[in-house]
């Protein structure tokens, strides 16, 4: 094979030109793109055996971060060439061989304009406290909302806001605001500790890239109780859904505690997925849920399950359902009647909106 780093060059480079958003390497297998969603094998290129995969990895990590992956069996990074272009890289172990799963990250947050996202999000961007979730699976676009909306504050506020992530993926130029951006083992030990300690770093808004475990939500709740501005995100698929996994991952005895701290501070949850367009690319159907009195009464008094049709049934109040955004969007002949049932929480919702 040729040089190491020359090849893994090569494989990027057929990914930027290719505009894939992601980069496969799997044992046993051709490098793959994913491309509008869908994996497209470089069968051109020579597929995997382990030990080629064992020095593309150890390469993409560096000697620094070697010794971590060996113990962890898997590791998020960032990745930057020398030509400014940026990815999210997962290194991990699969049945004793080395694999990883490369991430482009677009250079610099994009608009709401620019993402295809509803007007109403910008509302969350002049709150001046609160708790904002954008949730969906991995690999539809909740970082770059979340870029988006930081940035938005950037532009237009004059603010000190902390991003804590892992890794560091839109890199944010200080416009009206001061942004400091700590990365999970570079700059702090832990999401926890970096959300607690930035409650002592005269901050006004927060930015958490991934709720991993109770205590980082407890302490998101809590910045957002005494006056701060938080946004994250959840791997959770509806709003709904959201509320329940944040209260269910508390000990019994303290759910009735978190859920009322919840209903006080949550200001809305942005759930997003990316379709394949008909014409090629990706559009987003979101669906939008503004923390109104009947949604924290919801959540109080533990009614988590009328939080969808409260959706629905607000659309005068910016509130968007998942099957509604989607049925605009076959509406407007951006995607397929087929994808979008694919993607509905009820498929029949969809022809019931005149579709």
């Amino acid at each position: 094979m040729e040089n190491i780093q020359q090849y893994i060059k090569n494989l990027l480079d057929s990914a930027s030109q290719n505009r894939a958003s992601d980069l496969h390497l799997s044992p046993e297998t051709y490098p793959t793109l994913r491309i509008d969603g869908r994996l497209v094998s470089l069968s051109n290129s020579e597929i995997l055996r382990p030990d080629i995969l064992r020095d593309l990895v150890l390469n993409l990590l560096g000697p620094e971060r070697q010794g971590r992956f060996l113990t962890e069996k898997e590791l998020d990074f960032s990745l930057q060439l020398g030509d400014g272009r940026r990815y999210r890289v997962n290194a991990y172990q699969t049945e004793g061989s080395y694999a990883a799963a490369l991430h482009l990250i677009p250079a610099g947050a994009r608009s709401l304009e620019e993402l295809n996202l509803p007007p109403i999000l910008r509302t969350f961007t002049k709150l001046s406290q609160g708790f904002v979730l954008v949730v969906g699976p991995t690999g539809h676009g909740k970082t770059a909302t979340l870029a988006c909306l930081i940035n938005i504050i950037n532009k237009e506020r004059a603010e000190k806001i902390i991003t804590i992530e892992d890794p560091i993926e839109y890199q944010f130029k200080n416009d009206k605001s001061i942004i400091d951006q700590r990365e999970i083992y570079q700059d702090t030990l832990s999401f926890n500790r970096a959300v607690r300690s930035a409650l002592r770093e005269n901050v006004n808004v927060i930015m958490i890239s991934d709720l991993r475990d109770h205590e980082t939500m407890s302490a998101a709740v809590t910045a957002a109780e005494t006056g701060h501005l938080v946004f994250a995100s959840l791997h959770t698929i509806s709003a709904s859904q959201t509320v329940e996994r944040i209260i269910n991952s508390f000990p019994a005895d303290r759910q009735y505690q978190i859920r009322n701290q919840l209903a006080a501070t949550l200001s809305g949850v942005i759930s997003q997925r990316l379709i394949p367009r008909i014409q090629g690319g990706v559009v987003p159907a979101a669906e939008v849920m503004i923390a109104n009195t009947a949604i924290r009464t919801h959540i109080r008094d533990n009614e988590t399950n009328q939080i969808d049709q409260t959706i629905e049934t607000s659309q005068d109040a910016g509130m968007i359902s998942m099957d509604r955004s989607l049925a605009n969007l076959v509406r407007r002949k951006e995607i397929s009647l087929e994808r979008a049932e694919f993607y509905s929480v009820d498929p029949r919702n969809i022809r019931d909106y005149g579709v």
